[in-house]
């Protein structure tokens, strides 16, 4: 037993699921790092507030890399969970949905730099400091990476598809320095940025309703902590059964 304060790094923080997270970890007593390509905002209420904050554009391959040291030296030593909940999902000039015919390369390259190469390349990176503290990562993936989703573009599906394979080599790689490595899939949750038409999903949906990002930020908090001591290189499916 100790009574260290727990640390988490978490991407993509200032809205919908990662909002939620900082909530969920802030109420258990987790000191957490917020990482966003946005300044911190005062309006956020979580505590330490700018002092844990990180501007990271993950699209960027050198400022995240150069960003790491940065989130090294805040750490202090030890890493007790990484969240790579970031993710970005570009629709054409109307709001649809960029097909594999119509996605720019130049697209596809900045989606897969932050939906994909910044998880590897944060937990390499961090990884002395997870292992240190026996931590987790927890990458956060999607249903459109099992599935053509109707609002989700190819670029962020197959992203997301690749970010769940990740996850495998990840928790074989990081395993034995003692860090579990799993991932959540999300399906149709309630935030800001939800599609028209999403209503029509949810219709069918087996439990008939949107999930709250609070019961998506249960299940990291799951996996990150001691409960799931021996869950490792799975993926869970938070989707309402989504996926029946």
């Amino acid at each position: 037993m100790t009574d260290r304060q727990k640390t988490l790094v978490l991407t993509g923080a200032s809205r919908g699921i990662g909002h939620a997270t900082v909530k969920r970890f802030s109420a258990e007593g987790w000191r957490v790092l917020t990482c966003s390509r946005n300044a911190f905002d005062d309006r956020c209420p979580w505590p330490g507030g700018a002092d844990n904050h990180v501007q990271i554009d993950l699209a960027d391959p050198n400022n995240t890399i150069a960003a790491i040291e940065t989130i090294r030296e805040k750490l202090g030593g030890k890493l007790d969970a990484l969240v790579n909940n970031a993710g970005i999902s570009p629709k054409t000039e109307g709001g649809g949905r960029l097909n594999t015919l119509e996605t720019d390369l130049r697209t596809w390259g900045q989606v897969f730099h932050v939906n994909f190469f910044a998880s590897v390349v944060l937990a390499r990176g961090l990884r002395a400091e997870l292992a240190a503290a026996k931590g987790a990562v927890v990458n956060v993936t999607s249903i459109a990476g099992s599935r053509v989703h109707p609002f989700a573009g190819a670029a962020y599906s197959t992203s997301k598809a690749a970010l769940k394979s990740l996850t495998r080599e990840m928790a074989h790689d990081f395993g034995p320095l003692g860090v579990r490595v799993n991932s959540i899939a999300p399906g149709e949750v309630e935030t800001s940025i939800l599609s028209p038409g999403t209503d029509k999903i949810v219709d069918g949906l087996p439990m008939r309703r949107l999930g709250q990002p609070a019961e998506v930020a249960d299940v990291i908090h799951f996996l990150c902590s001691d409960q799931s001591s021996y869950v490792t290189g799975t993926e869970i499916e938070v989707n309402g059964g989504q996926h029946v």
